[in-house]
Parts: C-alpha cells; structure tokens; sequence
C-alpha cells in the first residue's frame, strides 16, 4: 500500500495541504498528516511534531522554503521514494540534498496528480 506524508497540514478547508489530505483518502491512500496544530481532516489526525513513519512513498510539502528549513532532515529521514514540491513551495538547495540521496523530487500539485491518475 501506498503511503503519503503531507507537511504543513491545515485544519482550513480552503488551503490546498488539506484538499490534498482529503483527495488522498478519496483514493485510499494511507496518509499522515503533519501541521502546527492538532486536529483531523477526513479520517486523519494531523500530527504535531515529526513523527515517526515507515515505507513511505511521498512526501507532499506545503511549506515555504523559509519553513521547510527545520524539516528538512526529518523528510530526508523518512526515506521517501519521492518529495513533491507544489507551486510556491520550491526549494532547490533542498532538491539537491534529496536528489544526493537517491530520493526522486519533483515540482509538481499533488491534487492535479491526482485528479489525472498520474500519482
């Protein structure tokens, strides 16, 4: 099963980390929501913090490049297959990093992914 981290999770409905929240869980997708504030989306607490995850696949990020600097490490620690970067979230310092690793990024929506069948 395939398995999504979204960092930067909203308790909005209006933001695009908790449409990408509920769209994965549309398509069945395990989900772990990580944001500053507790609470649930869908059937998905969001966690504080970073917590532990295991056979991740993706790695959505919601976070300015600004934001993403103290998850940087913690992302890279998950070991994903692959981090995608929506529009106003691109960070190629961190790209570089992850691509070093082996890890796949991409500059891509998440939610278009998805509404097309390319996730």
């Amino acid at each position: 099963m395939r398995k999504t981290v979204v960092i930067g999770a909203s308790l909005n409905e209006e933001r695009y980390s908790n449409q990408c929240v509920r769209l994965l869980r549309e398509n069945d997708i395990e989900t772990i929501a990580v944001g500053n504030q507790e609470g649930e989306i869908a059937d998905v607490k969001i966690i504080v913090g970073q917590p532990f995850a295991d056979k991740v696949e993706t790695v959505a990020v919601y976070l300015s490049p600004k934001n993403q600097e103290s998850y940087i490490d913690y992302i890279i620690g998950l070991k994903p297959e692959r981090i995608l970067f929506p529009p106003g979230t691109e960070n190629p310092v961190f790209y570089r990093k992850a691509n070093a690793l082996g890890i796949e990024t991409e500059e891509a929506c998440p939610l278009v992914m998805l509404r097309t069948g390319v996730y």
